[in-house]
């Protein structure tokens, strides 16, 4: 279970409508009954059901749920159907169309690109930054996840993962490989490369990981001929560039994950809200 709490939810409508609904107010149809059947406008994989179903009923609406967050949707079948006072309806369908276009877009491009990864090796796994739009982490990794990829890091906190930028303030760095692993056993420690022989250096003096950033295809593909010759359990992520177009040739060149920010930023897939009085 992914959480999303709901005082989150609560935030992202009071965004919409802070003062109620002038439009609906004046034309006086608050109680009028109607409903909003929610569906694609293409095929796709669609997403952010979950949420947007539960703003429906936050805002006193029943809504029927008939597909979940990942599923493959055909042009125009819905995925959720909401029912209740027009009133209601404004209120929250312009918010749940922006969550289900925002996620299923994410979804989609995640789920291209993990396909093309596993269709050359089954193994490798997508993984996505947190360098999503600041504010929209929990809409962003929900959403991934629900395309088949893994999280890289969710924050600073909970992994380790040493930069160029780190290196900087630490030129013994390599002298303080082990004594890092050391002081935090339980933690694998994944180093960034820019370079194969850095990459190799790394590998050599005990990095559990090494995340090979804007490495060629070619290029991966010998550092990891080389490396696991010397170090059969290394894991390697390629990262840096790496999306659905190219996924299949570093999968192919043997990373275990790719680690990507590709599927957070491109076009929303399009979710038609269709309402009617009835």
């Amino acid at each position: 279970m992914f959480f999303i709490p709901d005082s989150f939810l609560d935030e992202v409508l009071s965004e919409d409508i802070p003062y109620g609904d002038l439009t609906v107010k004046l034309l006086g149809i608050e109680s009028r009954r109607g409903q909003v059947r929610c569906y694609p406008k293409a095929d796709g994989v669609v997403s952010g059901i979950d949420p947007a179903a539960r703003i429906f009923r936050r805002a006193g609406l029943e809504a029927q749920v008939l597909h979940a967050d990942g599923d493959r949707v055909a042009k125009g079948e819905p995925v959720i159907v909401a029912r209740g006072s027009a009133g209601a309806i404004h209120a929250v369908y312009k918010t749940a169309q922006n969550i289900l276009e925002y996620c299923s877009g994410i979804s989609g491009r995640t789920r291209a690109m993990v396909d093309a990864a596993q269709a050359e090796n089954p193994r490798c796994q997508v993984a996505l930054t947190r360098k999503h739009f600041p504010g929209t982490k929990l809409l962003s990794l929900y959403a991934g996840l629900a395309g088949g990829a893994v999280v890289h890091r969710m924050g600073l906190s909970e992994s380790v993962l040493v930069f160029d930028q780190h290196r900087v303030f630490r030129p013994d760095f390599l002298d303080w490989l082990q004594a890092v692993k050391a002081r935090d056993p339980e933690r694998k420690i994944a180093v960034e490369a820019s370079s194969p022989e850095e990459a190799l250096s790394f590998a050599l003096n005990g990095a559990d990981i090494v995340q090979c950033e804007r490495f060629t295809p070619e290029a991966l593909q010998a550092f990891i001929g080389e490396a696991r010759a010397k170090r059969p359990g290394l894991l390697v992520s390629a990262a840096g560039g790496v999306k659905a177009e190219n996924a299949a040739l570093y999968a192919k060149a043997g990373a275990d994950f790719l680690v990507t920010t590709w599927p957070y930023f491109g076009r929303p897939f399009d979710i038609k809200m269709e309402i009617t009085a009835v």
